[in-house]
């Protein structure tokens, strides 16, 4: 038996009144997407917990079964993962923006006008590697506008504040510790001094140049956010019996599977935005599962639509990842379950993550069914599977799969 899992980022969101009061779901109408839901069984998941907004780190691990009240540390490791770098558990690493910040410290664009992932690449060429006090600092781009950041070196904490102050017009904040620790002082003092020599090198830098002339934003400052070390996670084959692959283009989802145990499969093309090349990854998913058991799809556009408050583009992002599914579909033997979910809501007319749950579906050969035929976040409210949390969901697949060892005698 088999499984795919996809997570359409974002997915969940509000009734939107330039589509009529309808969510971006509900205006999709995806036939592909409403056919599972009508053969399937269908419900609500609050990922991490009823009404609690959720960033996309803590909503996978709940997905694929790790409760992040207890693992979760910050996104930064699995950022770094997700690069392909490799980390200790003394290493502290952080995600990363490319920002616009003015000479008064204020941040006019934490994403630098979503630079091209081309222009990042070679701006993070020139801040790779440096040393300061000691501590080691390896910066590596991943995609657009974002990167990751690791410190290396003795006495050093995870437990400093985020430099991102989540706004357009706020401030940028000075990394400072989170707790009374020597280790904690160290590690925001000398981050502190990496940021400025960056930004010197950054403002500086041709490409910085050119853009100024073509009055576009500059990338000259690094927000970090989300320090933290690399947690112990139980393997996902020991936990659930399924050897996993991955197929994402993103760095932060290769990272969260990568820390589970998960086989990363790189797709030519999944550049992890609107752009990416849904038929390269969903061939990617269906050549993993000859040689796994469960593979995770991952697609990110659905979210970056909502954080632009597209909900129209973000409507149409449905209906292509729909039309991939079909083309998958076609090609899945019949020992095979499909889930489709999102890992939080994004609401496109706020622009940001929401507490409210997002629908399920679960697809394959003997599932029990409901009444739904259309998969959207009222519908499933009357599925089968009822409301569930996150962590709930892979041992009602693994359930399916019969690889869930007898709870009891």
């Amino acid at each position: 038996m088999k499984a795919v899992l996809v997570v359409l980022d974002g997915l969940g969101d509000r009734r939107c009144k330039s589509l009529g009061y309808m969510t971006p779901l509900q205006y999709a109408r995806n036939r592909v997407l409403d056919r599972l839901a009508a053969e399937g069984e269908t419900g609500l998941v609050d990922v991490v917990a009823r009404g609690i907004p959720n960033g996309s780190d803590t909503g996978h691990l709940a997905l694929l079964g790790y409760d992040p009240f207890t693992c979760y540390t910050g996104r930064g490791p699995f950022e770094a993962l997700g690069a392909g770098l490799s980390l200790s558990h003394e290493d502290v690493a952080f995600r990363c923006n490319f920002a616009t910040v003015a000479d008064d410290g204020t941040v006019l664009d934490r994403r630098a006008g979503r630079i091209s992932t081309e222009e990042s690449r070679e701006l993070a060429e020139s801040i790779q590697s440096m040393e300061i006090d000691g501590i080691q600092f390896i910066f590596r781009h991943t995609v657009e506008h974002r990167g990751v950041l690791i410190m290396r070196g003795e006495g050093i904490s995870h437990r400093v504040s985020n430099v991102d102050p989540h706004g357009k017009t706020s401030a940028i904040q000075k990394p400072r510790p989170l707790d009374d620790s020597p280790e904690s002082l160290k590690t925001a003092q000398a981050l502190q001094k990496f940021l400025e020599k960056t930004s010197q090198i950054l403002q500086a830098h041709p490409i910085n140049i050119k853009r100024r002339e073509k009055n576009l934003p500059l990338a000259n400052y690094i927000l970090t956010r989300g320090a933290g070390r690399l947690p112990n996670l139980a393997p996902f084959e020991q936990k659930f019996g399924l050897r996993a692959a991955v197929v994402a283009g993103g760095a932060l989802y290769k990272g969260v599977c990568r820390a589970a145990g998960f086989d990363v499969v790189n797709v030519e093309g999944a550049t992890g935005t609107v752009n990416t090349n849904l038929g390269n990854k969903v061939k990617a998913v269906v050549e993993s599962l000859k040689t796994h058991d469960f593979v995770l799809l991952h697609v990110k556009a659905t979210d970056t639509l909502s954080h632009d408050k597209k909900p129209r583009e973000k409507a149409e992002m449905i209906n292509r990842v729909g039309d991939a599914l079909e083309k998958m579909l076609e090609q899945l033997t019949t020992d095979t379950y499909v889930a489709v979910t999102g890992d939080h809501t994004t609401s496109s007319e706020v622009g940001d993550h929401r507490g409210d749950p997002v629908p399920v579906l679960i697809w394959g050969p003997d599932v029990r069914g409901d009444r739904v035929t259309k998969f959207d976040e009222i519908s499933c409210m009357e599925g089968g599977l009822g409301r569930i949390r996150g962590v709930e969901l892979m041992p009602i697949l693994a359930n399916y799969l019969g690889t869930l060892e007898l709870y009891g005698e």
